[in-house]
């Protein structure tokens, strides 16, 4: 039977302990653990433990660069087996990493077999690959086996793996380094050999330079895939705090092509980019039209190198589309200094600038010297020590063989010679390995040869443990000596100024383009050549796919793809939108809803489209706004700087009335109002004088009862002095004429106006006045979709009270719904 536990001897292990402060242990012993045997490098060698260990089992087995190759999972698994106890896609992963000359700067790692690509594609499975060391990575491990670096039990005991590896190389700076641990992580960027080198020589003879002083050499990152980076204060910075942001950009160049075309050649990519979702990335933006001048795409790049072709549209701005490409894609790429490494011989984490890097490697190489020579010196100590008894045993070999005949054992021989003639255990046996060939004069002085070298190996060996500068000359000449045999130019090109600011601004296309709202309030882009020019009279193209008798092109407004766009709304509000953000459509198609764009209320319209640049501002300081029945107001654009994506009010509205038109002026120009029926009003704009945005105006027109406000001209004094701009008129049944301004005469603003245009059944009501410079062409649309563009020099000039000429040939029942200046 058990024997019966006791409620006393159960609470004898219990202990009461804080949850808070259980969990808070806890939780840094797991953190420490993944930062110092996980994520983070060591200073010294630069590796994280993992890589280590792959390097070391290698070696251990013999896989030289001058061996033959083996297969990965035969590393993989001594890896495994002895040194570290994890998954195997993490040691294999992490090799194939090694060996990969685009994502390392100096691969460790010698791979035969897919190992990846630069496309993001996998390494083929570890039974397939084989692998061997790089001659880089044995200058890693020069001299484990003269004691340089301490070793450590493995995981279960059976073996000793180093805790560091007795690098000859700054490992650490020549690859970089990424990693995650728990709370913090680094990103140390891969450097040049012989930059590094000439660096550390010079901190050596110069310990107390600054960074700037180590800047002189190593000119900044140089990344396995070439590209260039920018702006030395910001590398400087950088390196002077371990921490920072440095831009990188592909090396991309404009190519203009025997047809008159011009492609853009990428041939270096930033560092850690995948070239293959960098191509997906540029066509996804060509297809959702934020990079229209794009032709064709292809990648050309073959085992000569990286070449990525990006055919351009003729005639387009080759420079923009590169700044967009930079904008928007990965073809730049910042990337981000976090120098953390183990210091403090593996166990704590620190923020590195430069020179701390290089002084923790140089002062791992004088402890490696140090161990190394101190190991050689012990050596040839032990060496000489037995050479000094086997020349003594020359001198009395005949006794000395009398006394081993003498002996009835190996053991009491030794003992005999020592007794006899003072030696040594170790001189003892070693006298006893002596054969007989070796008896002869010759080797006696063979053996002396030797002591005498040795002798003068130990007081090499001492002089150098007694002298530093000695000490650091042969670290001196190490380095040098790998420079020559491993450096090779740099591949990342570094430019002193920042990289060019690329702002939102620079990347809006530019070109003329028609924005056209239908009266169901759907919107769209059109190109400039959509509507070719014809003679008047004719009856255009279709411009508009019209789905049922309510919904016609209601506004054209051209305008620049750069431009601003302000729309005003029957209840006085006001939206703004640039012109490139109104997705471009066919000449057919609806487009979008302008809810799409603008926070309209349910019942709320646009009834005025104004364009401009930000530069017109200065120019023009003031908006008029005119509405249908006959209200003026003039306010400063200041007041509609705060744009918001939900509007602003405009415009005070009386009951009934609808915000008609609007546009900008200088504050002394003058105003001529056109009416429905026909009137026409020219009054001074200071009649007007500035009112709040909230205000709503003082009368500007006299209207009868059936009649409304219909359109507004505004007449600057440049523009009245030179008289060569004309008055347009156009009526809904597609009439038109030009008509001198000086046939209006200037009235006081709220009078009644005087006849513009003669109105009979034939030409149909006025539905737009406008002012022609002598270089617009008029593009008019029905409402039946049929658009027509013709030259106005094609009008003739008639007086105010004439009916006009025909403009457009309308069906029966069509009448023209919007017309604009091109």
């Amino acid at each position: 039977m058990d024997k019966e536990i006791l409620p006393e001897e159960v609470n004898k292990n219990i202990k009461n302990m804080d949850m808070a402060e259980e969990l808070s242990s806890s939780y840094l012993s797991y953190a420490m653990s993944v930062i110092v045997a996980r994520a983070l490098p060591d200073v010294r060698d630069g590796l994280k433990p993992v890589q280590r260990r792959i390097l070391y089992a290698m070696n251990e087995i013999g896989l030289t660069h001058s061996a033959k190759t083996r297969k990965s999972a035969a590393v993989v698994g001594e890896v495994l087996a002895k040194y570290h106890p994890h998954g195997d896609t993490a040691v294999y992963d992490t090799m194939t990493r090694m060996a990969q000359d685009f994502s390392m700067r100096y691969p460790t790692v010698h791979g035969q077999g897919n190992f990846g690509s630069i496309d993001g594609d996998s390494a083929a499975a570890m039974r397939y690959t084989e692998a061997k060391l790089s001659a880089l990575a044995e200058e890693m491990l020069a001299d484990i086996e003269k004691d340089t670096v301490d070793f450590i039990p493995n995981y279960d005991n059976t073996k000793k793996e180093p805790t560091v590896l007795p690098t000859k190389i700054p490992y650490l700076l020549l690859n970089g380094t990424l990693g995650i641990a728990v709370g913090m992580a680094t990103s140390i960027p891969p450097h040049n050999l012989g930059e590094v080198v000439d660096a550390l020589l010079y901190l050596i003879d110069n310990p107390d330079c600054v960074t700037e002083d180590l800047l002189k050499y190593i000119k900044g990152p140089d990344f396995p895939t070439g590209g260039i980076i920018y702006d030395k204060k910001a590398i400087a910075e950088a390196y002077s705090t371990g921490q920072g942001k440095v831009v990188t950009r592909a090396k991309a160049e404009i190519v203009e092509m025997k047809n008159g075309e011009e492609h853009i050649i990428v041939t270096e990519i930033p560092f850690l980019v995948n070239k293959a979702e960098l191509i997906k990335r540029i066509a996804e933006l060509v297809e959702e039209k934020t990079l229209e001048d794009i032709k064709d795409l292809r990648d050309e790049s073959d085992k000569d190198g990286l070449r990525v072709v990006i055919e351009l549209k003729k005639g387009v701005a080759s420079k923009r589309v590169l700044a967009k490409l930079y904008k928007y894609t990965e073809l730049e790429k910042a990337f981000y200094f976090n120098v953390v490494a183990l210091t403090d011989n593996g166990l704590q984490p620190k923020i590195l600038p430069l020179k701390n890097i290089l002084e923790e490697f140089l002062a791992h190489r004088a402890i490696v010297v140090k161990r190394r020579t101190s190991f050689l010196l012990e050596k040839a100590k032990a060496r000489a020590h037995i050479l000094e008894g086997l020349k003594k045993a020359l001198d009395h070999i005949d006794e000395i063989i009398k006394i081993i005949r003498a002996s009835d054992s190996r053991e009491e021989a030794v003992k005999n010679l020592i007794k006899k003639f003072d030696f040594t255990e170790l001189q003892a046996n070693a006298i006893l390995e002596i054969k007989l060939q070796n008896l002869p004069k010759l080797e006696r002085q063979k053996i002396e040869d030797e002591l005498l070298e040795q002798k003068k190996l130990i007081a090499e060996y001492t002089s150098i443990l007694k002298d530093s500068k000695k000490l650091w000359k042969i670290i001196e000449e190490e380095l040098t000596t790998i420079k020559a045999k491993y450096n090779d130019p740099r591949r990342t090109e570094v430019v002193n100024q920042p990289a060019d600011s690329i702002a939102d601004e620079d990347l809006i296309p530019t070109g003329e383009t028609f924005i056209a709202l239908s009266k169901s309030g759907y919107i769209k882009r059109l190109p400039v050549n959509t509507f070719k020019t014809q003679k008047r009279g004719g009856k255009g193209v279709i411009g508009y796919e019209v789905k049922n008798e309510d919904d016609f092109l209601e506004k054209i407004v051209a305008a620049d793809l750069s431009d601003y766009l302000l729309f005003f709304t029957d209840q006085g509000r006001v939206f703004q939108v640039r012109a490139f953000e109104i997705g471009e459509a066919s000449r057919t198609s609806r487009g979008k809803l302008i809810q799409n764009f603008l926070e309209l209320g349910s019942n709320e319209n646009v009834t005025a489209i104004l364009n401009y640049k930000p530069e017109d501002k200065g120019k023009n300081p003031y908006l008029i706004m005119v509405t249908k029945n006959g209200v003026v107001k003039k306010t400063a654009i200041k007041e509609y700087e705060n744009m918001r994506r939900t509007g602003l009010l405009a415009i005070k509205l009386a009951k009934g009335d609808v915000l008609q038109w609007v546009g900008f002026s200088d504050g002394g120009s003058e105003l001529v109002f056109g009416t429905h029926n026909g009137q026409a009003i020219r009054f001074g704009e200071k009649d007007a004088r500035p009112m709040g945005r909230v205000c709503q105006g003082v009368s500007g027109i006299k209207l009868k009862k059936d009649d409304y406000v219909i359109g507004t001209i505004i007449l600057n004094a440049t523009t009245i002095k030179e008289g060569k701009a004309k008055i347009v008129v156009i009526t809904e049944h597609g009439y038109g004429k030009v008509s001198d301004i000086k046939d209006y005469r200037k009235q006081k603003r709220s009078g009644s106006g005087i006849k513009t245009l003669k109105i009979t059944p034939k030409n149909g009501s006025l539905i737009s006045l406008m002012l022609w410079n002598g270089e617009e062409e008029l593009l008019a649309m029905s409402k039946s979709g049929q658009t027509i563009r013709v030259p106005l020099s094609s009008l003739p000039i008639l007086n105010r009270l004439t009916q006009g000429v025909r403009v457009m040939k309308l069906d029966e029942g069509d009448k023209i719904s919007s017309v604009s200046l091109v």
